[in-house]
């Protein structure tokens, strides 16, 4: 059975800003978006998978409304997320997947998204919604002459651009650091202890998945060979 990598949710909660008479106010519906890596439509069983069950996800479609037909914005996960965000064309966004965006780990956590582009969030708010966004980001964090401070508050980022509480993963699964990113700041982050990520190779006996590559879990592919965590090498330093 295959594994369902839930990647990115936004969660959209009906706020207090009404102007509708008390005896016909109706309150809009909470809004729940999730974003799953490599689902198909046929692999839930409230749209007819039959070899498995998919309860939960079941139980929110039949508590909320179906959608029969939908199309993504690109083929892979980032600029879908942006075409999601704000409507616009991977193009004008200039979020066209890390090939073509030339991401590299200095400058890859730099925040992509133009402040001037009106979000799903932001048209949201103005409805009277309360918002987050919980899960994978990839989408940048930190100004784009600076990049990502990780010791320090990380701005420009999902709370910019309408998001009242932000929860994430900023990158993916495969690269450097492996965090959680509330809101500004790494969650549970020692001062003592602080982060760098970067391409700069650490000292000669740091573990990589080329020096150490009988240690890992699984055999790295080309690029996933630097830092090890948990038995698994990624991509760059940390």
């Amino acid at each position: 059975m295959r594994n369902l990598k839930l990647l990115f949710a936004l969660i959209l909660c009906t706020g207090c800003k009404n102007t509708v008479p008390k005896k016909e106010k109706i309150s809009p519906p909470n809004i729940i978006y999730i974003m799953a890596d490599d689902l198909g439509y046929g692999d839930l069983s409230v749209y007819g998978q039959s070899l498995f069950a998919t309860p939960n996800l079941d139980r929110l479609a039949k508590g909320g409304m179906r959608f029969l037909q939908h199309y993504s914005g690109s083929t892979v996960c980032a600029p879908s997320r942006s075409v999601l965000m704000t409507g616009q064309h991977t193009g004008h966004t200039f979020i066209r997947g890390n090939s073509e965006m030339g991401f590299t780990l200095e400058n890859e956590g730099q925040y992509p998204l133009a402040s001037e582009e009106l979000t799903i969030a932001e048209v949201l708010k103005e409805a009277g919604y309360r918002t987050a966004v919980v899960g994978k980001w990839h989408l940048g964090l930190g100004s784009p002459e600076v990049g990502p401070l990780w010791n320090d508050l990380l701005k420009p980022g999902p709370l910019e651009i309408g998001f009242d509480y932000s929860f994430l993963l900023p990158t993916t699964n495969d690269r450097v650091p492996q965090v959680y990113v509330e809101n500004h700041r790494v969650l549970n982050l020692d001062p003592k202890d602080p982060l760098w990520v970067g391409m700069k190779k650490p000292k000669p006996d740091h573990p990589t998945g080329v020096s150490h590559r009988n240690s890992l879990k699984m055999n790295w592919t080309h690029g996933h060979n630097n830092t090890i965590h948990n038995g698994i090498s990624r991509i760059g330093f940390y």
